[in-house]
């Protein structure tokens, strides 16, 4: 049985996984709709691509590493819910920040994914719901009423309520691939499981996608500089961090800092703003975040792991 402090110390290391693939994370959205712009590809496309490459980025490092594809039915069962909820996901997320920004989008989407995974582990019993907990998600409401409903930058209050909606769906799709990740299957670990589910994830996608604009671009080096980029960090380096990451931390512990670094990145690079309510929800709902993650639940009682998960 582990020593407290060697618990404290994977603890603490597992946080700093999560924090990182979020800042990783608040570069892809802003990635994502560059590519956008440069190319004339849909949102769909956008994220097809995004799960494709990093996907195929991994399944390529497995393969020369001489690593074969994970066996048995418990493995790619896992994979075929990560590759379906990861192409929900970017999809909506996506089509979001074509209707109104990626700051809003990226702060509705990870505003609610926390909640979503509370709300999930109450009702599984897996967290007790104290005044902290009810406190917490109170705060996130009030953020994200304050920076839906009136949000800068003229779009209308249909687009809004689109854009929002979409944005809900693919915090849905999230919280559930966080919490389907925080429980490991035998013979399947964080590289195998997100190579080989974004793959399946971006395959799944290429219909949608053909159904818009279709996939065909002018490859020059901007364009392709910007797909490998999506796909690198913000998807294949993120995700592998925060999957290992949840091992020994709490899966509403995720995801810090995309908010902060979405928002900075889209306001100084593509004139994102959201106002002076929109600031005021913003801040509620990071500060409603941050909260979340340093509940105690969150700092010292780690998610259950399968005996035999990898070590």
């Amino acid at each position: 049985m582990a020593s407290p402090a060697a618990a404290r110390h994977r603890s603490g290391a597992g946080l700093w996984f999560l924090i990182i693939s979020g800042t990783l994370w608040g570069t892809g959205g802003l990635t994502g709709s560059l590519l956008g712009r440069h190319t004339g590809l849909s949102p769909v496309a956008v994220a097809g691509y995004r799960l494709a490459v990093g996907g195929i980025l991994i399944v390529a490092f497995l393969a020369l590493t001489g690593r074969r594809p994970p066996p048995g039915r418990a493995a790619w069962t896992r994979i075929v819910v990560l590759g379906v909820l990861a192409a929900l996901y970017q999809v909506c997320y996506f089509g979001a920040v074509s209707l109104t920004s990626v700051s809003l989008a990226t702060l509705v989407t990870i505003g609610a994914a926390p909640l979503l995974v509370l709300a999930a582990e109450a009702v599984a019993g897996r967290r007790r719901v104290d005044r902290g907990t009810a406190g917490t998600c109170a705060l996130a409401v009030a953020g994200l009423v304050l920076l839906v409903g009136l949000p800068a930058g003229g779009f209308g209050a249909v687009v809004v309520l689109l854009s929002t909606l979409l944005a809900l769906v693919s915090a849905a799709g999230f919280a559930a691939i966080t919490l389907v990740g925080a429980r490991p299957v035998p013979d399947l670990d964080e590289l195998a499981g997100t190579g080989y589910g974004f793959t399946l994830g971006g395959l799944l996608v290429v219909p949608l996608a053909a159904g818009t604009v279709g996939l065909g671009f002018q490859p020059g080096l901007a364009a392709l500089g910007l797909l490998v980029a999506l796909g690198v960090g913000p998807t294949a380096v993120a995700y592998l961090l925060y999957f290992r990451g949840l091992r020994t931390v709490r899966p509403g512990t995720a995801a810090l800092l995309e908010p902060l670094v979405g928002a900075v990145l889209a306001a100084l690079l593509l004139g994102d703003r959201l106002g002076p309510v929109g600031l005021v929800g913003a801040a509620l709902l990071g500060a409603a975040v941050v909260l979340a993650a340093r509940s105690p639940a969150a700092a010292t009682d780690p998610p259950t792991r399968s005996p035999a998960a990898p070590a």
